[in-house]
């Protein structure tokens, strides 16, 4: 769960709603079909190499305890093999983030916005990428991730003429 929030920037609700036909693992490219994004607009979502070899793994643990893998099965399930709500979600970041030691104010949206911002400045700052793998319809949603950049604009005016 936090590793797809992390690696996809998915909404909480998009992450319910996935199915494991919803990965598209391929040799070379691999994503994920957001179904019902927000206004129940569909989009894909690219995967890196890393995450792709996650998503493998965790395809055959969900084998391994007997849950189904097929196309239609929830992706994220109770060890029942329910489907995880959005509020179970929620519930489950904020045990790993006390486990972890980390603040408990964040939630598991911040997994998102944390997402944009690496993302943002990995892509060298196109905005139009980041808008697409997070689903905005609109590019000034996006902007905000400009604006989180304080660092890269103190690091860039230190570089200035140098």
């Amino acid at each position: 769960m936090v590793e797809l929030g992390l690696f996809t920037g998915l909404r909480v609700k998009e992450m319910a709603n996935l199915n494991c036909g919803d990965l598209l693992i391929g040799n070379e490219q691999s994503s994920l079909i957001v179904s019902k994004g927000k206004g129940d607009k569909k989009r894909i979502v690219k995967l890196n190499s890393e995450f792709r070899e996650k998503c493998l793994k965790f395809l055959k643990y969900k084998q391994k305890i007997n849950q189904s893998i097929s196309e239609d099965s929830p992706l994220l399930c109770s060890l029942s093999g329910r489907r995880l709500t959005k509020r179970a979600l929620q519930k489950s970041f904020k045990k790993c983030m006390k486990i972890a030691g980390l603040p408990e104010h964040y939630g598991i949206h911040s997994l998102r916005h944390t997402y944009g911002s690496h993302l943002y400045k990995a892509s060298n700052h196109n905005l139009r990428l980041v808008q697409e793998q997070l689903g905005h319809s609109s590019i000034r949603t996006t902007e905000v991730y400009a604006s989180l950049m304080a660092t890269d604009v103190n690091e860039a005016l230190e570089k200035l003429y140098k």
